[in-house]
């Protein structure tokens, strides 16, 4: 936890870094956190609206619609293919029959884990994953992740900007530079 007044910066994921972690994590057998980082890179969710996410929003369709905690607005999210993969690979290998239990249920199977616990583990895995970041890692890292990679693959266009704007529900494109870290040379 931060002090009052002290200024941090949370920071994104570099895509290989990104599908590194997730790929060990499956193979560790970690199988929540890789469903967590997966869903909320490939998706750009927050944290809140996450945490209560079910199997069937993921595995019952091509897109699925969810009401933000946040911003209280209705969001219809195509799921992308790679992440309909991840999902139905683990449910097979957790052998998850209830498709409509929270996907991150706490240990006492009682409601979805802490905000957080995930941002303390988030720190242990890219460390023992050794994933160097420029600033600190929390749950926000996963929509930064979305944002950088969105801006990369389209060279940093306005195009792409103005998605991600209304994606992220940012009032003008200099929060959506701000918030991503993009300075102007890129």
């Amino acid at each position: 936890m931060s002090k009052k007044g002290q200024i941090t910066t949370t920071t994104y994921m570099d895509w290989n870094d990104f599908i590194s972690v997730i790929t060990r994590l499956e193979k560790d057998e970690d199988y929540k956190f890789c469903l967590l980082i997966s869903i909320g890179v490939f998706t750009g969710l927050r944290i809140s609206d996450l945490l209560s996410l079910k199997y069937s929003d993921l595995l019952s369709g091509e897109t699925f619609s969810i009401n933000e905690m946040k911003t209280k607005k209705n969001r219809s999210i195509k799921i992308n293919k790679d992440l309909k993969e991840i999902v139905e690979r683990i449910v097979k290998k957790t052998k998850t029959t209830n498709l409509n239990e929270l996907i991150f249920i706490n240990k006492y199977g009682t409601k979805s884990i802490d905000k957080s616990y995930v941002n303390v583990k988030l720190k242990e895995i890219m460390s023992k994953y050794r994933v160097k970041l420029d600033g600190n890692v929390s749950t926000h890292t996963f929509r930064k992740t979305l944002g950088r990679r969105v801006m990369e693959v389209n060279n940093y266009s306005n195009e792409s900007l103005i998605l991600l704007m209304d994606l992220f529900g940012h009032s003008s494109m200099s929060i959506t530079k701000r918030y991503l870290g993009i300075r102007e040379q890129e």
